[in-house]
């Protein structure tokens, strides 16, 4: 089967990890005609005559801290997952090792211990945040030069970084003017991991993603930097299993004027992910993302706790309980329980290539700044977008019915 040459590079941050690995095979896959389109968004009939890029239309290139191959981190997936049969790999091979030559070697600056301990070697630990953003800049433009792509989508799929709440008198608080300078006159100054991709992603004229609870271009001076460079972002946190289950629960309770007194979530995975959130430092920043959302739907916080274990032998698959305590007529306490099990990264990977297509449409609308029309896909939209799922869907319609 003959392929045309890729217009659009997809750039993944994290590119080697399950989430990355099955964004490629899944891609590959599309390409060949391998697999159906089930759980992408952009292929239901609201997308219909819209003209979205071709799978043929995209290549993957990306930032990972580890040494491995798309091909070795599919097959692990298959042997501790039962995902990507070997049959499937061996008729994309081929296509996932030219994948495997754009990675280049990702920045492990302000990640914090616990991702530091993934990394396959730590050349780059002594970086400053600056010497990072020039870096890891170069390397998107040359990814966008040498394939000679008309742009570069950069999507943040790298593991939850170390809760960051930056000072008031940060420069990232202020305007990028002052970041700039600050950054070119202290090499102390430090940004958040992803702030740092963020930054050199935005500074490459390339549109940025954050699949991530992580800060990445949720900052002031970011902000003004994606308008300076007329490019596009959006984020964060991709919202795929529970948190995806109290944006549409939470808002029928509010409609029936049902009183929840409490909601409890207990979360267990075995991933990468699963790892890295097992530190309490790391498990903060997620733990916030995904709690946050019910006070803003119900109009007033009730009890809630969140939690996420570790447990090893799941391997990529995640369960969530909920249990919802609430009140109904004449003071009646009532429960609901529910229980959802997925796949992670079977769950995130459409989204990823859902994300890619819209964003190349709204860049050809020569739009730039922040895509809250995105919401629906996250779980801290940036944007001041609302939380419950059906506006945030309503927003996408609209969306989609200007490009008809």
């Amino acid at each position: 089967m003959s392929m045309s040459k890729p217009k659009v590079g997809v750039w993944l941050i994290g590119a080697w990890g399950n989430v990355g690995t099955t964004v490629a095979v899944g891609l590959a896959s599309l390409k060949k005609k391998l697999t159906p389109t089930t759980g992408l968004v952009t292929s239901t009939p609201l997308f219909e005559g819209i003209e979205l890029c071709d799978w043929q239309d995209l290549v993957i290139g990306g930032h990972e801290i580890r040494r491995t191959s798309y091909y070795e981190t599919a097959r692990a997936l298959w042997d501790n997952s039962r995902m990507f049969t070997p049959d499937l790999l061996d008729l994309i091979e081929e296509e996932l090792e030219t994948y495997d030559a754009n990675v280049r070697p990702g920045s492990l600056v302000n990640v914090g211990s616990a991702i530091e301990l993934l990394a396959s070697e730590k050349p780059a630990v002594h970086e400053t945040s600056l010497d990072a953003i020039e870096r890891l800049s170069a390397d998107l433009i040359g990814f966008r030069d040498t394939l000679k792509l008309d742009h570069v989508v950069v999507v943040n799929l790298a593991s939850t970084e170390p809760a960051c709440k930056l000072p008031p008198d940060h420069p990232a608080m202020h305007d990028w003017a002052t970041l700039e300078h600050a950054l070119n006159e202290d090499p102390g100054l430090t940004l958040p991991s992803s702030s740092v991709y963020a930054t050199a992603a935005l500074n490459a004229g390339c549109t940025y993603l954050n699949f991530t609870p992580s800060v990445g271009s949720n900052l002031p001076a970011l902000h003004e930097l994606a308008q300076k460079r007329h490019v596009l972002h959006g984020g964060r946190d991709g919202k795929t299993g529970e948190t995806l289950l109290k944006s549409v629960l939470a808002p029928m309770f509010a409609a029936r004027n049902l009183q929840v007194q409490s909601w409890v979530g207990h979360n267990i995975l075995g991933n990468d992910d699963g790892v890295i959130l097992n530190d309490p430092i790391n498990k903060a920043t997620k733990v916030e993302s995904k709690d946050h959302l019910l006070g803003e739907i119900l109009g007033y916080k009730p009890q809630t706790l969140v939690s996420i274990e570790y447990i090893k032998s799941l391997g990529d698959w995640k369960t969530a309980w909920d249990h919802i305590h609430f009140d109904g007529f004449l003071g009646t306490r009532m429960t609901m329980q529910l229980t959802w099990q997925g796949c992670d990264s079977a769950l995130a990977a459409p989204l990823v290539l859902d994300l890619v297509r819209l964003a190349i449409r709204e860049k050809k609308n020569g739009s730039c700044g922040v895509m809250a029309f995105l919401s629906s896909f996250f779980k801290s939209p940036l944007g001041n977008a609302p939380m419950d799922f059906f506006s945030q869907y309503r927003a996408l319609e609209n969306w989609a019915a200007q490009q008809k």
